[in-house]
């Protein structure tokens, strides 16, 4: 398997950049998710990775050599598409050894390999059967067989599993890491899905607009968001947003919302002017001794925890709280943030001020 290295890679259509100047580190072995919206440029960037698209500028480095000029017959990949592209002609036995066949190998070896694969698929029971009658989740195996036969150098998969209903897709996803773990393959995986990226992935890229947003191992990315963007874009429901004019310096442990002093991570930068303090639902909690008050708008039950929609000075706040804890529409109550999870972002910009809880994360971005 082999390390994938992207440096300064840019995408031109015309007048339309589709990725612009993207850099990061794929380390050998690594489940590496590529994370965004619909039209962020992350197929596009996997795509240039493979060399099934040429990059307008950017170098594209798979296991140290510079490849980004060349053909994706001259890389060593195997890509695994949405729609399985098999042949419906052929069984799954001749579907997963065409790309050996057409190397040349022998048909003896290119039994063995295929049995081989067909054994970490948990397939072999349908090799002599056509294609046309698999169910979806077969026919994914097989694509991923013909993908894995090759032994190739890093695997490539665009949205594998879009098209598999909700509950399948999530059962194929832990076998595609439970199958990534057994073999050690460098995977580079693209989803709109962040529950999906979340779930499989060992480091994700976050993607907007063509830029890398921020990338790095999905509990850093979530706990300390380097935009509000990836704050926004990650979680269920996403990180409150507290919209406030004020200051804060290097080494300042606390703002002020409206005379309300709120606590913070110690900060290592000063920013003045339209700020936002980022807090998850998880960390605020309701607080009769508080004087930061709010408005109980809804509630809505989620079996052992309830999602709280409340009307605060700042903005509408989002609270995850025990199913066990009354509240009541209409009702005015306190509300305290945990301030080591908070996460103050220039409102302009929407990037993260350093603190000293987040710096080591965007130390990455």
């Amino acid at each position: 398997m082999a390390q994938i290295r992207i440096q300064n890679l840019r995408k031109d259509f015309g007048a339309f950049t589709a990725v612009r100047s993207s850099s990061f580190t794929i380390e050998d072995g690594e489940f590496f998710m590529l994370l965004g919206p619909s039209g962020c440029g992350k197929t596009t960037t996997l795509r240039m990775m493979a060399g099934l698209e040429l990059p307008t500028s950017g170098e594209i480095y798979i296991d140290g050599e510079e490849v980004a000029q060349k053909r994706a017959s001259q890389r060593d990949i195997a890509f695994v598409f949405q729609m399985f592209a098999l042949y419906p002609h052929m069984t799954v036995r001749g579907n997963i050894g065409y790309p050996l066949r057409s190397q040349g190998m022998s048909r003896a070896e290119t039994g063995v390999r295929v049995q081989e694969v067909a054994r970490i698929l948990g397939i072999e029971a349908i090799l002599d059967k056509s294609i046309g009658g698999l169910s979806s989740g077969d026919r994914q195996r097989v694509a991923l067989g013909r993908a894995i036969v090759r032994r190739p150098k890093a695997f490539f998969m665009d949205e594998p599993l879009g098209a598999l209903d909700a509950e399948f897709r999530e059962h194929m996803a832990e076998e595609l890491r439970a199958l990534h773990d057994r073999m050690g393959a460098t995977t580079v995986y693209v989803t709109h899905d962040q529950l999906e990226a979340m779930q499989m992935g060992d480091k994700i890229v976050v993607m907007n607009h063509g830029v890398v947003e921020q990338f790095g191992v999905p509990q850093d990315i979530y706990d300390w968001p380097a935009t509000m963007f990836v704050a926004n874009f990650i979680g269920s429901p996403s990180m409150n947003f507290l919209r406030f004019d004020g200051m804060v310096g290097a080494g300042s442990q606390s703002v002020d919302l409206s005379g309300v002093p709120v606590e913070i991570p110690l900060s290592r930068d000063g920013a003045s002017g339209r700020l936002v303090l980022g807090v998850r639902p998880e960390h605020v909690r309701l607080d009769d001794g508080s004087r930061y008050r709010a408005l109980v708008l809804a509630t809505e039950y989620l079996g052992t925890t309830q999602i709280v929609t409340l009307s605060a000075a700042h903005g509408e706040i989002k609270a995850r709280l025990p199913a066990d804890r009354h509240v009541g529409v209409g009702e005015t109550v306190g509300l305290r943030f945990d301030p080591r999870t908070i996460t103050l972002f220039e409102g302009e910009r929407g990037r993260a001020l350093r603190s000293a809880a987040n710096e080591r994360s965007l130390g990455h971005v």
